[in-house]
């Protein structure tokens, strides 16, 4: 597939240890949005250990941070579709950089600007 735009929730169950998110995340570049890496970084509370594998995962990923193309991107989808700012953020990274994006939020699969592949479990 190449490079992917993963959401903050597979990556979550990727952590939690789903091995068939694991298997995707090893035969693909994951790349995510700044927003992601603020998500995971500032969730809930976490050990020791889980806080390091969480700053090792991000490192592996290509992140792509806020720029001015991501945010035309983030306006328009957002006024068009009301989403909330963070999935917004997330859909116009995919738009603005022609990524497929990586989710198991339903709610993406309306947005016909992206390529959205959707994990169930």
């Amino acid at each position: 597939m190449g490079l992917i735009l993963a959401d903050t929730n597979v990556i979550i169950y990727m952590l939690e240890g789903d091995q068939s998110i694991a298997q995707l995340f090893d035969d693909n570049e994951i790349a995510i949005s700044f927003i992601t890496e603020l998500e995971l970084l500032t969730g809930k509370a976490y050990s020791f250990a889980q806080s390091k594998l969480i700053k090792t995962t991000i490192d592996k990923c290509f992140v792509y941070n806020y720029d001015n193309t991501i945010k035309s991107s983030c306006i328009r989808l957002r006024e068009k579709y009301l989403l909330k700012l963070p999935d917004s953020i997330i859909a116009a990274t995919a738009l603005a950089y022609n990524l497929p994006l990586f989710t198991s939020d339903k709610h993406f699969a309306k947005l016909k600007e992206i390529e959205v592949s959707l994990y169930t479990f």
